[in-house]
């Protein structure tokens, strides 16, 4: 059916090479197979989900992404000869058998093999055979296989089956001593006595059951393991061996790790939560190292446009406009104004005195919110360049001035007629001002790009506020690409040699077609987008914690509070962090590439933003995410501390009025 082929191709696209499934060959045989005719009856619909289905005799037909795996683990060639055990539904052996010359299946249940084989015919699969037996003494008369899969979790790797390997084949068997904890081996034969051993994953199959694996009643059947000859790492073991130690954050040498991204043209550093201080430390320690030593002169942030042009003028030197509005004084005021971004935004005034021009280091904000302010600005700066251009924007920009100071509330205005008009009016101001760019950029380029930021920012806000009312993907789309153009308008209006770090919290950076935003909701962000544009010349680094203490509200506009974060889930990415034992470190996935493949398997990452509720955590701030993919790299803390926000007593000695916070 027309449907199910559709529904065939999107889960190849996302669910397998989404994931990072590359063979070619792979991707085309799980295009070829309908799986909907290997399912139990009344389940066809859910035939092509992300996940594992139930059969008979307590057993299942695995998640399409695990057989993909397994086929692309085994390397399978036209003209091998394959052992699958644990036949089940027969899926997988179609799988094979579109790869493979011939392809032989054991499965210990009778009807279930009967079943399979039935099914395999009426598809034509001739090159399979279906056996009866027990699967983890394998097919002695048929041997040697050049490649064998087992479908099941074994206590250990059968020597019956390695024995079966033809020298050079590949055995592909999930390993471990709990369902919990099983991982995906690879076992390659190199010799009559010599065998290599790779691990792909953390996976989760039914029990082996058979002489060679588990007995019936869940207890060990005789082992064949050999002691110190095999050992199984866990993949927080992997983790701990594989994580780079993290120097002190004041130490210059923690900023040196980072001369690995020097040659990217946009850095995106994470944070796991709005509210937590190692993490903008961190990051004000990167940023600071690839300023001084690599050339980045823009720190690009998730904070609105007008409030982060503030901090900009006071860290260039530049004039202030003396508007009395002090910056980021709307909820959540502790993301920007705290002790942490203060440090930083001082040194960058520091770091900037004496810059020739054009080269000092500068602030931008690249958020869609604050459509009052941007208002303001443009008006303001019009009326200094081209006061018949102020008024008509006063007339145009009217018909959004009841909501300047709760934009939220403007998507339920605009149901009515006199309110469509808006977004055209507002568009016109935008192309007005960006087609006298020749103009007002001869005298002063840095005011001209404000202005024409200020002004698209009015544009986007329009739209996002509308379609805010409605819900959905799109206004979360409208956004995040409003900040990764604002980025590019940036990065244009410094040059083709320009670079820039941005600071924006994991679900904004991370790759969102490898968490639950792309792959469920079809949300897009700032990190895939700057992939997309940028290839490698893009580095998104995510952050994480294991517990600790953040600063966070209950409810959007309640009071900062000083917030117990719960230790992660047993389930989750950050407890694997967490049992690795590493205080603090730094993970770059393509260094490690068992490592990166035992980590693609999507499991729970927590995304804590301004507001945090540790009764409803997991609903509320854990997502899928396939981690090496969302992220090129990750910084760990395993305990944190909350961000301290400016009050007066934070004001320093001697600085002059335009202080940027207004303390």
């Amino acid at each position: 059916m027309a449907e199910f082929a559709q529904l065939r191709d999107r889960m190849v696209e996302v669910q397998l090479a989404g994931r990072g499934v590359r063979d070619r060959r792979v991707l085309k045989a799980m295009a070829q197979v309908p799986r909907e005719r290997f399912v139990e009856s009344g389940f066809e619909e859910f035939a092509y989900e992300d996940g594992a289905l139930p059969i008979a005799n307590a057993q299942t037909i695995s998640q399409p992404y695990i057989v993909a795996l397994m086929s692309e683990a085994a390397e399978l060639k036209p003209a091998d000869k394959v052992l699958e055990v644990g036949t089940g539904s027969g899926y997988a052996a179609a799988v094979a058998s579109r790869l493979a010359g011939s392809v032989h299946t054991i499965e210990r249940h009778a009807d279930l093999a009967r079943i399979a084989a039935l099914r395999l015919a009426a598809q034509g699969y001739d090159n399979c055979v279906v056996h009866t037996g027990d699967g983890t003494r394998g097919l002695p008369a048929e041997a040697p296989f050049d490649a064998i899969l087992v479908a099941a979790g074994g206590p250990t790797v059968p020597n019956a089956l390695k024995s079966q390997l033809a020298v050079g084949g590949r055995l592909v068997i999930p390993v471990g001593a709990r369902e919990d904890e099983q991982s995906l081996l690879r076992v390659t034969r190199r010799s009559e006595a010599e065998y290599d051993e790779e691990t792909f994953g953390a996976v989760r199959f039914v029990p082996l059951i058979g002489e060679h694996g588990w007995a019936e009643d869940g207890t060990r059947a005789a082992s064949n393991h050999i002691p110190g000859r095999t050992r199984f790492r866990s993949l927080p073991e992997m983790i701990g061996a594989a994580i780079e130690p993290l120097p002190a954050l004041e130490d210059p040498a923690f900023g040196a790790l980072f001369d690995r991204f020097a040659q990217c043209r946009v850095v995106l550093l994470g944070e796991a939560s709005h509210g937590t201080s190692e993490f903008y430390q961190a990051r004000a320690a990167i940023t600071r190292h690839l300023i001084e030593k690599h050339g980045f002169t823009i720190v690009a942030v998730e904070a609105d446009w007008p409030d982060a042009a503030a901090i900009d003028r006071y860290v260039r030197h530049r004039a202030s406009r003396g508007s009395g509005e002090r910056p980021f004084e709307r909820f959540p005021t502790w993301m920007w104004r705290n002790t942490d971004v203060a440090a930083f935004v001082a040194w960058m005034r520091k770091h900037n005195e004496g810059k020739p021009t054009g080269e000092p280091a500068g602030f931008f904000g690249l958020d869609i919110y604050n459509m009052r302010s941007s208002i303001a600005a443009v008006l303001a700066y019009l009326d200094g360049v081209d006061p018949e251009a102020a008024a008509v924007a006063r007339e145009r920009y009217g018909c959004l001035t009841p909501w300047q100071r709760e934009p939220s509330t403007y998507g339920r205005a605009v149901l009515t007629e006199g309110y469509r008009k808006c977004e055209a009016e507002i568009l016109r101001q935008c192309q007005d001002i960006l087609k006298k760019e020749l103009d007002y950029a001869a005298s002063d380029p840095d005011s001209f790009l404000d202005a024409a930021q200020n002004a698209r920012l009015i544009a986007s806000a329009e739209r996002y506020y509308r379609i805010m009312y409605y819900g959905g993907a799109e206004s979360w789309n409208l956004r995040d690409t409003h900040m990764f153009e604002t980025l590019g308008h940036i990065l244009d209006a410094q040059g083709p040699r320009s670079k820039a770090v941005v600071w924006a919290h994991n679900s904004h950076i991370g790759d969102a077609r490898f968490t639950e935003m792309g792959a469920v909701r079809d949300e897009l962000n700032i990190g895939q987008l700057c992939r997309e544009k940028f290839a490698e010349a893009a580095c998104l680094i995510g952050f994480g914690t294991h517990t600790g203490t953040v600063a966070a509200a209950s409810d959007w506009d309640g009071e900062m509070e000083v917030m117990q974060v719960r230790p992660s889930r047993p389930d989750s990415y950050e407890r694997l962090f967490h049992d690795a034992g590493a205080a603090s470190g730094f993970l770059e996935f393509r260094r490690d590439e068992s490592l990166r493949r035992c980590l693609l398997e999507p499991r729970l990452e927590r995304f804590i933003g301004v507001i945090y509720r540790p009764s409803t955590e997991l609903q509320s701030h854990y997502a899928e995410a396939s981690m090496p993919q969302q992220f090129d790299a990750f910084l760990w803390f395993d305990e944190t501390h909350s961000v301290r926000p400016l009050g007066p007593e934070h004001r320093p000695t001697g600085v002059p009025d335009t202080y940027p916070f207004g303390l």
